[in-house]
């Protein structure tokens, strides 16, 4: 085999036999049944009865305007609450409660200071997260 210009080698691979054997597995592979994967699992199911959730109630600590120099007053959801107690008292509210939450509101009037003193002894008190208010127009 000479390198005459009129006869130029080409080196050519021959891939006939090479996707006769991939169209072979390809065929195989599609015809073999797949194995199983995991294991069975039973899902529960809910049961019968019906369950009745009821919802817990809102708590909303109302900080009220007693007049100038004087401590507003609080409400807690309405009822009455002393300064003094009003650890305590949400103590026992949230003792039992999933949510941990409460509202603020108060009087344009307030100054902050004591709102600053509620937010502080809420969360002393166990609350997660409190939420202010404002007022309504």
């Amino acid at each position: 085999m000479s390198m005459l210009p009129g006869n130029p080698q080409h080196a050519e691979v021959n891939v006939t036999p090479l996707i006769d054997v991939l169209l072979v597995l390809l065929i195989i592979f599609m015809v073999m049944p797949r194995p199983q994967r995991g294991e069975e699992a039973e899902v529960p199911q809910p049961s019968q009865q019906s369950v009745v959730v009821v919802p817990e109630p809102e708590i909303v600590i109302h900080l009220s305007y007693s007049g100038e120099g004087a401590k507003p007053g609080l409400k807690i959801n309405q009822q009455e609450v002393r300064w003094q107690v009003l650890e305590g008292t949400l103590q026992k509210i949230f003792e039992n409660r999933i949510d941990r939450v409460a509202f603020l509101k108060g009087d344009s009037e307030i100054d902050y200071e004591y709102v600053a003193q509620v937010i502080d002894i809420s969360h002393h008190a166990g609350v997660s997260r409190l939420g202010l208010l404002g007022a309504k127009d």
